[in-house]
């Protein structure tokens, strides 16, 4: 199995995957699937060996098993005794198993293997990452603390169209239209740790798509455009032409960590929790929603490859809008009188999608 997947890794997926996705599928690999599996023979793996073996790695403390307390400078946990039950999360799981699944996969295409033992073993569908997506009052509060930031429009611009850090980052200025109100996503910008900063093809090829840039966010990149031409006069020699909407003061691309670092420093400005970038994409979603705009505009929006995948990470949006719409029509059928009842309760805030809409 080792040998396996090391030739795998080397000689098949890094022709199909992105860099970002085969630097994670490799750690994966090295730090549990080697380890745990490494010495099976490849012929002779079952599921039961698949299933034993996920089954321990559940229930093992990782501190101890790879010696993160033992690297420190002064031990306080696993190696003076002290168990800290690092356990994987149930995410975590799924994601070795979907990984050793896909090397699996392979090795039955080239007819090493006559079935893929891992699609025997169910790991069970761990519960979606929670978000926290700002609320209206709150995007309000945070772009009015944005408002002096030299990013104000990348912020203004992430909350009016859900773009990803990394498409936000590699949009260029031939992909605008600002005549047309278009933006072009073509590209995305990560670090990597070959190449460092990097324009890569989108996520998916759903990702690839035009969008509608909304009047506000028009007038704020032309003022961004002339803000951008004068740091360049200012620069002088030192300018490093890159095309890029959003750069440095010496006009190269931002680093996305230096992104976070500015986006974090926003929210501590604005009185606000701390949340992800991406939880600025959550909260375009979830506030296009509390409006009633349809999930198929979102999905195009978003860049998702299946309409699925928005319902499913939206599903706790579209619950809350279908107790606001019962509520409505409870309204009309039996009068105002239980809106009353409804606001006395105080468990539960007022009906409002009729006011949404």
């Amino acid at each position: 199995m080792a040998a396996y997947l090391t030739y795998w890794l080397e000689n098949v997926a890094v022709h199909h995957l992105r860099e970002t996705t085969h630097t994670r599928y490799t750690a994966c690999v090295h730090r549990y699937l080697i380890r745990g599996l490494g010495k099976k023979k490849l012929t002779k793996l079952t599921a039961k060996d698949v299933r034993t073996w996920l089954n321990q790695l559940r229930t093992t403390c990782q501190c101890c098993e790879r010696g993160i307390d033992t690297a420190r400078d002064e031990a306080r946990c696993c190696a003076v005794g002290q168990c800290c039950r690092k356990l994987l999360s149930p995410l975590t799981l799924t994601y070795i198993h979907s990984v050793l699944k896909s090397a699996l996969e392979h090795a039955v295409r080239e007819e090493e293997i006559p079935r893929n033992v891992a699609r025997n073993v169910r790991t069970g569908t761990p519960r979606p990452r929670r978000f926290e997506p700002l609320t209206a009052d709150e995007a309000r509060q945070f772009l009015t603390a944005a408002g002096g930031h030299r990013l104000h429009t990348l912020f203004e611009l992430a909350l009016h169209t859900g773009l990803r850090k990394g498409e936000l980052l590699g949009l260029r200025w031939g992909d605008l239209d600002l005549d047309r109100g278009t933006a072009a996503i073509r590209r995305t910008l990560q670090r990597t740790a070959a190449g460092g900063l990097t324009t890569l093809p989108t996520k998916t090829r759903a990702s690839e798509r035009r969008i509608a840039l909304p009047t506000r966010c028009l007038q704020s990149l032309k003022l961004h455009h002339e803000q951008q031409q004068r740091e360049r006069e200012a620069a002088g020699t030192t300018w490093q032409h890159s095309g890029h909407v959003f750069t440095t003061v010496q006009g190269t691309p931002i680093d996305p960590t230096n992104l976070t670092r500015a986006f974090t420093t926003t929210l501590r400005r604005a009185g606000l929790r701390r949340i992800r970038f991406h939880d600025l994409r959550h909260s375009t979603a979830t506030l296009l929603l509390e409006q009633g705009v349809e999930l198929v505009v979102i999905k195009e929006l978003l860049g998702h490859a299946h309409i699925g995948v928005t319902a499913t990470v939206y599903a706790h949006v579209r619950l809350r809008l279908q107790r606001d719409a019962i509520d409505t029509l409870g309204i009309a059928l039996h009068g105002p009188a239980i809106t009353e009842t409804a606001i006395g309760d105080g468990d539960e805030p007022p009906p409002c999608a009729a006011l949404v809409r």
